[in-house]
């Protein structure tokens, strides 16, 4: 299968004629909107409420620490139970939390250690929400769409930010108390999340993927979410890429409320407004990004469109480190939004595309995870560097890390070639059952499949063999291995081993048909009139041994 293409004669639009879709878009614009008023009045209030610059960026950390700790567990339960529930319960968490912070703002009891704490329990209910909301795009979507409706998801998120933050900063400057208009946009914000409920409350889910086997515990389904990612070198590498550009593009939103307060003060973007235009101009960039990357990735390379905004976005850190004319800093982060959203919107179609749908929320999670852990990481570095140092230099060397680890990031390529077909392989024949008295939570279970391989052969064997290890680590083993039979060369065994009778039936569930593509690779080598043969082995336990009779007793 091939990545997802773009008709030429496509607008890049199409999705939006799914109403489920539209809907959903519609909604989390509106949303998105009062979450970016919240974010320039919520920063803003920071800078009334203390002049530290290190307590301003940590505003950015507490919004992505809570990812950062719950982002594969957010893919786990995404993946294991309905998401159309967990949304809805996620999406009330957050209306909660922008709520009780509206009201305590309103009565001017908040503080900066009340602000962070609330902000870091609001971003609980995003970072266990956002694999869930991301991990459905495929559900309400033909695949033939999926590339152009996470492009307008990207759009929608940044025309929200293009807007959001210059109305948060004009409802903070239209009241005489900043907490007041603060409160004023936190709560507007709350009721933002109101149209998302209703619209997943009256959606009728039909998912992908529905395993006929028992549900995973949570932290199993975790482990399996790491396993597939410690053998998936496409998904490992999107997320190189996108720790490395995250980390040291933060800087921008971990200071830019400094910049505008500090170092613009008394200027035409000094101030709150100031401060909302400036987020706006990141928005606007994005929002151009956006619709045009359909025609981009016909042009460009995915590796070359996160190249060249990289190579944008040193150019924006520099000009805020150094430039203080109004408008050169205006079309700055014009192009630093444009170059934001074109690799981040890459990245994230990149994980989608990579992996099967069993597995797509946590891998959506470990996403979310490291994309946020490289914001809040680099947030504390920016902050802590301008603390003790200036802004400009902070900026300056941020910059310049982004432009140094460029070669590092090359050697992880980008949706290169063509990509796997991942939807799951149908069997022609049952699963074999457990016989006796045997139950399915037994283990661990030892599968050993001998071929028969000529000697011309061998060579080209065992690279296949070693391409199916992949596979079956990835979809559950947590061990194999390869064995050459001494007495009769041409006799070799694969052998490998899961924790259960269960988990070996929800590797054979996991397979896909690009596996057994790799499977035929190994059989078509395989020589003899019979098949492979393949045996199946149940660990036994010691039984528990009778006691011993104590002299003088019955």
């Amino acid at each position: 299968m091939t990545t997802p293409a773009i008709d030429s004669k496509t607008s890049g639009f199409e999705p939006l004629g799914q109403p489920l879709f539209r809907n959903l878009w519609i909604s989390s614009t509106v949303s998105n909107l009062g979450g970016w008023m919240q974010d320039t009045a919520g920063t803003w209030l920071m800078t009334v409420l203390t002049p530290s610059p290190l307590l301003i960026a940590l505003m950015q950390t507490a919004a992505a620490l809570p990812v950062v700790i719950l982002g594969l567990t957010a893919g786990a339960t995404a993946d294991i139970f309905d998401r159309r529930r967990l949304l809805i319960f996620w999406q009330s968490w957050m209306l909660a939390a922008v709520a009780v912070l509206s009201v305590l703002t309103f009565l001017s009891v908040i503080s900066p250690w009340v602000l962070l704490t609330l902000t870091f329990l609001l971003n609980i209910g995003a970072a266990m929400n956002n694999p869930g909301w991301q991990a459905i795009v495929p559900e309400v979507v033909p695949r033939s769409q999926l590339a152009d409706a996470v492009s307008l998801n990207s759009a929608g998120f940044n025309l929200a930010k293009a807007v959001g933050p210059a109305l948060g900063g004009l409802l903070v400057a239209a009241f005489v108390h900043a907490d007041t208009g603060a409160a004023f946009v936190f709560l507007l914000n709350s009721l933002s999340f109101v149209g998302i409920i209703l619209v997943l409350y009256q959606w009728r889910r039909k998912p992908l993927f529905k395993s006929a086997l028992p549900t995973e515990r949570i932290f199993g389904s975790m482990r399996s979410g790491v396993r597939y990612i410690r053998y998936a070198p496409a998904l490992q590498a999107a997320l190189v890429r996108a720790l490395i550009f995250t980390m040291f593009v933060s800087a921008v939103w971990a200071l830019l409320a400094v910049v505008a307060r500090q170092d613009l003060h008394g200027g035409v973007l000094g101030g709150a407004l100031g401060y909302g235009i400036l987020n706006g101009c990141m928005g606007v960039g994005a929002v151009i990004g956006a619709t045009n990357l359909p025609r981009l990735r016909r042009r460009l390379t995915s590796d070359s469109i996160i190249n060249v905004s990289t190579g944008t976005f040193v150019g924006t850190l520099l000009v805020l480190a150094l430039v203080r004319i109004p408008w050169i800093i205006m079309l700055a982060l014009v192009a630093g939004g444009f170059a934001w959203t074109t690799a981040m919107s890459t990245l994230n179609l990149a994980v989608q595309i990579s992996v099967p749908a069993w597995v797509q929320a946590r891998a959506l999670g470990a996403y979310q995870t490291v994309f946020a852990g490289g914001m809040a990481l680099g947030s504390v570095i920016w902050g802590w560097i301008a603390q003790q140092a200036s802004t400009p230099i902070s900026l300056i060397v941020a910059g310049g890390g982004l432009a140094i680890t460029l070669p590092l990031a090359l050697r992880f390529p980008i949706l290169r070639g063509e990509q796997p077909d991942l939807s799951p392989y149908q069997y022609t024949k049952p699963a074999l059952r457990l016989g006796g008295e045997h139950d399915e939570t037994e283990g661990p279970v030892r599968i050993a499949i001998t071929y028969c391989v000529e000697p011309k052969n061998y060579e080209a064997f065992i690279h296949a063999i070693y391409r199916m290890r992949d596979v079956r680590l990835r979809d559950g083993a947590i061990r194999w291995g390869i064995y050459q039979d001494v007495s009769d060369p041409s006799k070799v065994s694969e052998t490998f081993i899961t924790e259960s009778w269960l988990e070996y039936l929800r590797q054979r569930e996991r397979f896909t048909a690009s596996d057994r593509e790799i499977r035929d690779c190994v059989w078509n080598l395989h020589c003899g009139p019979e098949p492979p043969q393949t045996s199946h082995m149940l660990y036994v336990k010691e039984a528990m041994a009778a006691p011993i009779p104590q002299p003088g007793k019955a």
